[in-house]
């Protein structure tokens, strides 16, 4: 896919990534920033969201390596068998949304920004499970992994609460369940990552002025850590995110 953008606008592109890196590191919710901002460059609903998806992988590498020895599995479910199902279901994901036309994916993303949204703002606000919950059966952890993948490979918003509620009702501490998310978000994301660098879909330039602001995002975000309250991000995310649904319903 090409498309012409000026210098200016490229620096924004990557401002955007540089505040999305900073956001991820820090609350999540990095790809309701990169997201529409691709849309206001000019990209169609798809070709926004596959650049997206391919531009924050590098960010998702750091960190999924940072707390790679916090993450775990549950139980007979190994972190292996985990890492397995998510990069299976975010290779469906990613050879569904391939498949879909760009005008069915128009309209259908404004009801995915709607749910992910939602999704963002129960996870951020809900109260924090203090101990680990019972374990759930095997079983139904794995089916509940796949297809978080799959989601991820189409869309991907709102897939780290999603991890983070599943990982805790089955038993985790929230503080491996973080690790072990990121580390899950990564693989799924890898898999729709090896499919997307060959669809016509990719702005490559803008990819990479999103992928060097994201990169300075997450060396932002490790300085900010201590020091920015975490539920004005997820605020300010929420904020977007209801914003972006209007406005995709509305245009």
């Amino acid at each position: 896919m090409l498309l012409s953008h000026d210098f200016p606008q490229l620096l924004l592109i990557a401002f955007a990534g540089l505040y999305a890196g900073t956001q991820n590191t820090l609350a999540g919710g990095g790809s309701f920033i990169t997201f529409p901002s691709l849309l206001l460059a000019g990209l169609n609903p798809l070709a926004a969201n596959i650049t997206s998806t391919i531009a924050l992988f590098p960010n998702q590498i750091t960190s999924s390596l940072a707390g790679r020895r916090l993450a775990g599995g549950v139980g007979e479910m190994t972190l292996g068998k985990l890492f397995g199902l998510s990069v299976v279901g975010g290779l469906v994901g990613a050879l569904l949304l391939l498949n879909t036309p760009v005008t069915f994916f128009a309209r259908l993303v404004p009801w995915l920004v709607l749910f992910a949204t939602s999704i963002f703002t129960w996870g951020s606000f809900r109260k924090k499970p203090l101990h680990a919950a019972n374990v759930v059966p095997v079983p139904l952890l794995g089916t509940a992994q796949f297809m978080i993948g799959v989601y991820g490979g189409y869309f991907g918003g709102g897939i780290g609460f999603l991890m983070l509620a599943a990982l805790t009702i089955a038993g985790q501490q929230v503080r491996m369940a973080t690790a072990t998310k990121n580390v899950l978000s990564m693989a799924m994301n890898a898999s729709a990552v090896a499919l997307f660098v060959f669809s016509n879909q990719v702005d490559w330039l803008a990819a990479l002025a999103l992928s060097i602001g994201g990169v300075g995002g997450g060396f932002a975000g490790n300085l900010l850590i201590h020091r920015l309250p975490e539920k004005i991000l997820r605020g300010f995310v929420v904020l977007v995110g209801f914003v972006l649904t209007i406005w995709l319903f509305l245009r």
